[in-house]
């Protein structure tokens, strides 16, 4: 842990914020909202607590406060009046700043009371795409700007997971699985970005049909086996950062050949879609453009 990022650049600031480093240092100036440490060459560092006053006064701001009137509050108002917010019941801006802090805190206990506070007014559907999504936006960005590090991103994606596993438990605990098809759900070698396809798996349970969850990394080959216990197969993969660019159109080629017939059909999703040339796939791979577009082809 003694490598774990706690000190935070200006433009670190920024990226977790949104605010833009400019106008940080002018309400620094102007209003001393904020004192940043400074190194010898008068670089400014800011800690933790600076952060999270940071994210409070971004989250006022959000409700129609004027940063020049925020600047009179004391730390203990501010901290007040986000309550008052919170105790609304309405802010997502909210929830989506105290999962960042419990990801540089490494906090599970807040982001388990910031996730059942969701859960006292939304659906854990609603608190996926709403919330969860914008967020593994958010840390995909921070990471690519080295405002976190791979220790934070496991942190919170692990915790993320866990709240999908268990959903999925308890749908399959209360629904009855058709059977007569089978929703095979594996990512491409060397893709290890399961969150997307573990919440697919949430939604076709929620719509009573039978899923083989295979995983990451999974060869094309070992999905052909299935096709020996299921007469209709509908396989769903993720593209996140696998197959490469220059790879994906030879991949999405090979799945087909050793994939496709006997009533099977493959579905695909993720950022490295892009690259399919659509007119070169058969009728039977269909490319999604988003979750909310898969689920309702289910």
């Amino acid at each position: 842990m003694n490598n774990v990022k706690n000190i935070f650049s200006i433009k670190d600031l920024e990226n977790l914020s949104g605010i833009k480093a400019h106008t940080i240092r002018i309400w620094e100036k102007r209003y001393n909202i904020l004192q940043p440490m400074r190194t010898d060459t008068n670089v400014r560092l800011y800690s933790l607590s600076s952060l999270q006053k940071l994210l409070n006064i971004t989250l006022l701001c959000d409700y129609g406060y004027k940063i020049s009137k925020i600047s009179t509050f004391t730390d203990e108002k501010i901290v007040e009046m986000i309550r008052d917010i919170v105790s609304n019941k309405n802010s997502k801006n909210h929830a989506l700043n105290a999962f960042k802090m419990a990801m540089m805190n490494f906090d599970q206990e807040l982001f388990s009371n910031t996730y059942n506070w969701l859960l006292e007014e939304k659906s854990f559907r609603e608190i996926f795409h709403q919330v969860f999504i914008p967020l593994v936006e958010d840390i995909g960005l921070l990471w690519q700007t080295d405002t976190i590090m791979p220790a934070h991103e496991h942190f919170i994606s692990c915790l993320i997971i866990k709240k999908v596993l268990v959903n999925i438990e308890k749908i399959e605990n209360e629904r009855k699985v058709q059977s007569d098809k089978a929703y095979v759900l594996a990512l491409p070698l060397n893709e290890i970005h399961e969150l997307g396809l573990m919440y697919l798996h949430y939604e076709i349970v929620s719509k009573g049909h039978k899923v083989i969850y295979l995983g990451e990394s999974m060869p094309i080959g070992n999905l052909k086996e299935l096709k020996k216990y299921y007469g209709s197969i509908v396989y769903v993969s993720y593209f996140t950062i696998q197959p490469e660019m220059s790879l994906v159109n030879d991949y999405v080629a090979d799945m087909g050949s050793q994939l496709l017939g006997d009533h099977s059909e493959i579905w695909l999703i993720g950022r490295m879609t892009q690259y399919i040339d659509q007119d070169l796939i058969p009728n039977d791979v269909k490319v999604f453009n988003s979750i909310s577009d898969l689920v309702e082809k289910v």
